[in-house]
């Protein structure tokens, strides 16, 4: 019962083994891991074949990659393509926020133009100009002030009539800091015209 096994008792376990492993396996056995998906299989087969060869060329195909994606995004940005723009640009409710910033006249994008009269103003050492262009200043700022909180007012009551269910954080001030910009200079390029509903 607790004897040793002698080696011609091995012998034949050992010889059954060996043969096992000469024949082919059965297609249906299984092998111990899960088959790996097509596309699995074929990015696999792709990164063997593509694996850069050293450090230099994995950097050169790295900024080739990076300068296409700049390309598309340059693209997107001046035809409003959504699939290639910046996050921050992407999504309905930040499309919606551009149209409707784009459909309307703001104080703010007019400030760059003022800001240059006013300062052109306020060099001139002639009379009353200095006391002028100080109060065009302050009455530049208090019509940005004034239009951008009415702006953000309404631009947030349409936002949550529109897109009740839809994350809105920071659109506001996403739409806000477009105003700042001259409607030319803007991206993505506008997409609709003044006055336009969008």
């Amino acid at each position: 019962m607790f004897r040793s096994r002698s080696k011609d008792e091995k012998a034949p376990t050992e010889q059954v083994t060996a043969d096992l492993s000469k024949q082919p396996r059965d297609p249906q056995a299984p092998k111990g891991r899960p088959t790996p998906k097509r596309s699995e299989a074929q990015t696999q087969r792709r990164r063997a074949q593509t694996a850069p060869l050293d450090r230099k060329e994995a950097m050169k195909r790295q900024r080739e990659v990076r300068r296409q994606e700049l390309a598309k995004q340059r693209e997107a940005l001046a035809s409003g393509d959504e699939r290639y723009l910046p996050v921050r640009d992407k999504g309905p409710v930040r499309r919606f926020v551009r149209d409707y910033v784009d459909s309307r006249f703001a104080v703010a994008e007019f400030f760059l133009p003022m800001a240059v009269i006013i300062l052109v103003l306020s060099m001139i050492r002639a009379g009353n100009l200095q006391q002028i262009s100080l109060v065009l200043w302050l009455g530049v700022i208090v019509m940005i002030v004034i239009d951008s909180v009415f702006l953000s007012f309404r631009l947030r009551k349409q936002l949550n009539e529109r897109f009740p269910n839809e994350p809105k954080r920071g659109a506001v001030a996403y739409g806000l800091m477009r105003t700042l910009q001259m409607r030319r200079l803007r991206l993505p390029k506008p997409q609709v015209k003044r006055g336009e509903r969008p």
